[in-house]
């Protein structure tokens, strides 16, 4: 993913974004009543396990040996933790600089058959540069991506197993995106859409969905896995998304979460949520985008520290107990 911080040049970049897009109102900053109830049986200890297991491929760059073990681990991994269906979507994208890349989308559906449905998606890739590594030998290397990467796919598959062992009310699709960090990253607004390359391909080639069972909204989690990570509102989902935006940020004040969750936007994201929304499906996004050290994504981002040393249990805890709450709070329509 790509970031600028928001200020007046983003504020119209965010406008030409949100083209098409039904603007609505911005999210109500009002603060929820503390319950401290967790629905769900969330283990960060399993899910950093998960984090872990793809982390051990090596780096899941497209094209790949890593890639093509780390898909078939995901989907055996799905297949054992009790879903009506997975679905895996493959194709190929041509990156910016010309290469070709075999992608693999894997969306696992729980309630099939419930017409009301939420989408949790987090892109399963990693960068095929360390671009941003204090080495210069080392930025041409690609790292490892344990939380750009790693660990929103790690939430997503505990809450999987979550969802096996407790139906939702609701469909819960699951939506592993490739080739998310594929992009250029030598501008913003230039080449915003040389990222989220396996979303691209899913909205031009929509699966599963009719108009009839389209997702009502969606949850995207990014770099959720970071030490004492905040994650802030983010400009375009606060914009576009303003319903499970309010959902995520409530849940986590009433959980005692705020501090993780502050009610304040950290800046705008070329991301997959961007896409999502634009193909009918109002997404959100979980992100940290406002270290205090760079003012932007965690110091790790796009580096060789971007490794399992900097995967915090206490954030995939909150991040898992914030969505599921979401999840199992949603009523049939």
């Amino acid at each position: 993913m790509n970031l600028r911080k928001l200020h007046s040049a983003a504020l119209v970049l965010l406008i030409l974004f949100s083209a098409g897009c039904k603007p609505s109102a911005s999210v109500d900053s009002t603060k929820a009543v503390k319950s401290n109830e967790k629905i769900g049986a969330f283990s960060a200890d399993t899910a950093y396990k998960y984090v872990a297991e793809q982390v051990a491929f090596g780096p899941r760059v497209p094209g790949t040996a890593a890639h093509d073990s780390c898909a078939n681990y995901i989907v055996e991994r799905l297949h054992g933790l009790g879903p009506d269906t997975v679905i895996v979507q493959t194709g190929t994208v041509t990156a910016f600089n010309g290469d070709v890349l075999p992608i693999k989308n894997i969306i696992a559906q729980y309630n099939k058959f419930q017409t009301k449905r939420i989408l949790l998606a987090a892109h399963w890739d990693t960068r095929p540069w360390a671009n941003r590594d204090d080495s210069h030998e080392k930025r041409l290397l690609p790292a490892d991506g344990a939380n750009d990467g790693g660990s929103g796919v790690g939430v997503l598959l505990e809450i999987a197993r979550n969802l096996a062992e407790k139906s939702p009310s609701v469909g819960v699709d699951l939506f592993f995106i490739d080739a998310e960090d594929y992009g250029d990253s030598s501008g913003f607004s230039e080449n915003s859409d040389t990222w989220c390359l396996g979303s691209q391909y899913w909205a031009d080639n929509v699966v599963p969905y009719t108009a009839d069972n389209m997702p009502v909204y969606g949850i995207l989690l990014d770099m959720v896995g970071g030490r004492d990570a905040r994650f802030n509102y983010e400009a375009f989902a606060q914009e576009n998304a303003t319903k499970p935006t309010v959902k995520v940020w409530s849940e986590a004040e009433s959980l005692g979460y705020g501090e993780r969750f502050p009610r304040s936007i950290g800046g705008a994201v070329t991301d997959d949520h961007v896409v999502l929304t634009r193909a009918g499906i109002p997404t959100t996004n979980i992100i940290e985008l406002n270290n205090p050290e760079t003012l932007s994504f965690p110091p790790s981002w796009h580096t060789h520290n971007d490794n399992l040393s900097n995967i915090d249990k206490e954030t995939l805890q909150a991040v898992g107990d914030v969505v599921l709450n979401v999840v199992y709070k949603e009523k049939p329509f």
